[in-house]
């Protein structure tokens, strides 16, 4: 099966891990973890603005910000960039060793620093060639409540253990343990 992008650009996907034999997305649960990661955060993320428009206008100027159509980086730490943009983070990637940050928590931060120091890619500087589909070949992704809620529905994930058992079943026992020397028991206390 082929790699396909859902929404945005950049993040690609097994077809055979979201998309089942009907061409619809499989529920949820079906999906791995990695991919349903990425497909419920880019519930959220299709319809933000580029992070370099957003560099360049800031918040009171939002609205000239151009929609994010591709995204880099890992779920929650991810940069978001429109065509026009994606130039000059291909540059930083590749010509100012951005690439060597892959993984890492500064990664878009850095990006961020480089470019809002006027960090840019020359005029000739070729970007990607991307090979298009038909987007109505695709189905609709669902949007982020839909998400979260087959996320939510007749989704068993696994348990999480914080503390480690031992440490647990020492914390049951004491709790159980009351010293009661301390206490008081004669004492008439106030009543309404």
């Amino acid at each position: 099966m082929a790699k396909v992008s859902v929404g945005l650009r950049g993040w690609r996907f097994e077809e055979s891990e979201i998309f089942g034999d009907d061409g619809e997305f499989r529920p949820l649960d079906e999906i791995p973890e990695e991919p349903r990661q990425r497909l419920v955060r880019l519930a959220h993320l299709v319809e933000e603005p580029c992070d370099a428009c957003y560099l360049v206008h800031g918040e009171a100027e939002k609205r000239r910000c151009n929609q994010a159509t591709i995204v880099y980086g890992e779920p929650g730490d991810e940069l978001l960039l429109c065509d026009r943009h994606e130039p000059h983070f291909l540059y930083w990637f590749r010509e100012e060793d951005g690439n060597e940050l892959v993984g890492d928590e500064e990664f878009r931060d850095e990006f961020h620093l480089w470019f809002a120091d006027g960090g840019r890619a020359p005029e000739e500087y070729v970007g990607m060639e991307y090979v298009e589909t038909d987007p109505d070949d695709l189905p609709t992704p669902p949007d982020a409540e839909e998400l979260h809620h087959r996320l939510n529905e007749n989704f068993e994930g696994r348990r999480i253990e914080i503390i480690p058992r031992e440490e647990r079943e020492a914390m049951r026992k004491q709790s159980q343990e009351v010293e009661t020397d301390d206490l008081d028991l004669d004492t008439d206390y106030p009543t309404r």
